[in-house]
């Protein structure tokens, strides 16, 4: 099995339940294909670098996933065809850094002990 990390970007005007929906039906899709999702991340709104179909921020949800090419392939296919969705990302990786959270807000870093 290959080790990929997922991630896609909504419409900023997603509501909260909109995300969390989201979430679950590429999960399941992932499931269907025969993958394993390692773990799932909501990054929240983000600033976008340029304009993408007339919208300045989007909300990121990140996916780490055990699985074969094939069922990247059926999750991508159908994340192309919802509306929803601005971007995705499907980068295959060597080994998954579980460890690091790097969209932690400042307040919770400080609780840490983690400096910026």
């Amino acid at each position: 099995m290959n080790l990929y990390e997922h991630t896609i970007i909504a419409r900023q005007d997603t509501s909260p339940s909109e995300i969390k929906q989201l979430t679950e039906k590429y999960s399941k899709i992932v499931e269907k294909n025969n993958g394993e999702i390692v773990k799932t991340e909501n990054w929240g709104i983000i600033n976008l670098t340029h304009l993408i179909k007339k919208n300045k921020k989007g909300s990121y949800i990140h996916f780490k996933i055990k699985g074969n090419g094939d069922m990247i392939s059926e999750l991508e296919k159908n994340e192309a065809l919802d509306k929803k969705l601005l971007r995705y990302l499907t980068i295959r990786v060597k080994k998954f850094d579980l460890e690091t959270n790097y969209f932690n807000n400042k307040e919770e870093q400080e609780k840490k002990g983690i400096k910026s």
